[in-house]
């Protein structure tokens, strides 16, 4: 088939191959080259009205359009959203079940893992550099006698400092540290600090009663007495620790234990037609298991909040969602932005024209049961099912952020291409169309192009794609992990001024 009708009410199709001109298209015929992926005018379209994709509004027409024409950034504009919003108008609770396993660890405070390593956590940038060298030190001929430890992974950022010691970019930055050393993918801490930093180690263990003990260290370079000093203390206390983590063994857990991170990077056309529906299918059958999916990146939603809304469980959760949406707004515009920066050259290369279509794309990855939860960004996540996460739509800090918040496994879906990956939580990616999955086969886990190009339901990608939820919690290595992915990906969300 040429292209694909994705509801009655829309007025554009999407190509499935490239188009020259004079093909048939419904009742019209196309008038020039489509690329593939990008959108056709089923009918004309006048100059000031609405471009209608998902049965929903993507744009407005900034000249008029004629039956047949190429739909994209040169004749659709973009204007702020106005929503009616409704509340738990379309609540789809999913139908409990249990039984559903993993291998996993479970560690003393209950809570359960699908990694077992040792964190190197940095309160500021000047602790980056013995940070990591003392994670280097940990080579995989070191660790060998360490079988059930995965490795030793410095979480180093740039910020920590200049900032000011309250308000939004404080409280964030000791949220992901505190998840960070709270993680149970982490069967030991090492806290390294500079000493005089704003984001002191000791006012984060006095909010969040931290204890130090054999599998949880501390220490600062002033007090150590300087770089060299550092570097060999903090490899003298992980060594002391690796034969603690490495007791750890895999015990069978319940699905409900899991915690996935539903995220996507490097957008396409087809994401929201594949790969981030199926993700979606993948978290209702999480949800019925009693298990977390926690969606995350605010301005991607920007256009589809109006959906989620309808899917709150209650009028709060709802409205929590719309003050986030009214930060964001309030954010962009006092920083001469605007909502629509997003999508990214790459996502309108791949024939996305404005961020209302690419978030009702990515809403999907959400799936259908009930929205059961709104948290800040790297908040703690406590509810069970369908959640939200505030964050940016950059992928780095979003990730880190749902890591914090207690994800223990992240399903990333992507039309461009991406070669991201976490730690500690491992990341499985799906490719949103065939040709992509192919080129970049070393890198995907999941070809979910294949609903397009061989059948496949949507449901049935879903359940493959729940199924490597499983495997990769239980120890089956993603590739992301295989090529290394992980040790740069760690990025506290800097809000706020810089001083």
């Amino acid at each position: 088939m040429d292209f694909v009708r994705l509801d009655r009410a829309d007025n554009v199709v999407t190509a499935t191959r490239p188009l020259e001109g004079g093909v048939a298209i419904e009742s019209t015929k196309t008038r020039a080259l489509i690329p593939s992926g990008h959108k056709v005018a089923v009918v004309d379209i006048a100059s000031g009205t609405t471009v209608r994709k998902y049965a929903q509004l993507i744009g407005y027409a900034s000249t008029d359009i004629a039956a047949g024409d190429h739909v994209h950034t040169h004749n659709v504009e973009f204007r702020n959203t106005d929503m009616a919003y409704e509340f738990s108008t379309d609540l789809r609770p999913v139908t409990p079940t249990s039984g559903d396993t993993f291998m996993g660890y479970r560690r003393e405070n209950g809570r359960v893992g699908t990694r077992n390593y040792i964190a190197i956590v940095t309160s500021v940038n000047c602790s980056a550099t013995a940070a990591r060298m003392i994670a280097d030190h940990f080579t995989p001929d070191v660790l060998a006698d360490y079988p059930t430890v995965d490795g030793v992974a410095a979480f180093v950022h740039g910020t920590g400092c200049g900032m000011a010691d309250n308000g939004d970019g404080f409280e964030a930055l000791q949220r992901v540290m505190w998840g960070y050393a709270k993680h149970p993918n982490h069967a030991g801490v090492l806290m390294v600090g500079l000493g005089c930093e704003m984001n002191q180690i000791d006012w984060l263990l006095e909010a969040y009663g931290l204890k130090q003990g054999p599998l949880f260290h501390t220490m600062n370079i002033q007090n150590v007495a300087g770089l060299r000093r550092t570097v060999e203390l903090g490899i003298k206390k992980v060594a002391a620790m690796l034969p603690l983590a490495n007791l750890a063994t895999r015990t069978e857990c319940p699905a409900s234990e899991l915690m996935v991170a539903l995220q996507c990077g490097g957008s396409d056309a087809w994401s929201g037609v594949t790969a981030n529906p199926a993700l979606g299918y993948a978290c209702d059958l999480l949800a019925a298991q009693g298990g977390t999916g926690v969606l995350a990146e605010t301005p991607e939603i920007y256009g589809a909040e109006h959906l989620l809304t309808r899917r709150a469980i209650d009028r709060s959760t709802g409205d929590k969602l719309i003050g986030l949406i009214d930060w964001w707004q309030d954010y962009t515009t006092r920083n001469n932005g605007s909502m629509d920066n997003n999508p990214s050259p790459g996502n309108k290369k791949g024939g996305l024209t404005t961020i209302l279509e690419k978030s009702l794309g990515a809403a999907a990855k959400g799936g259908t049961s009930p929205l059961m939860g709104v948290y800040k960004y790297a908040e703690p996540v406590t509810a069970r099912g369908f959640t939200f996460m505030d964050s940016p739509g950059y992928d780095p800090a979003s990730v880190t952020g749902q890591i914090a918040s207690g994800c223990n496994l992240v399903c990333f879906t992507t039309g461009r291409g991406s070669a991201f990956g976490s730690k500690p939580a491992p990341t499985i990616k799906v490719a949103t169309n065939s040709e992509m999955a192919k080129r970049m086969s070393e890198d995907m886990d999941v070809d979910a192009g294949t609903i397009l190009t061989q059948g496949v339901s949507v449901e049935e990608k879903g359940r493959e794609i729940y199924e490597m939820f499983l495997s990769v919690a239980s120890g089956e290595v993603s590739k992301s992990e295989a090529q290394g992915l992980g040790d740069y990906e760690f990025v506290p969300w800097q809000i706020g001024a810089v001083m």
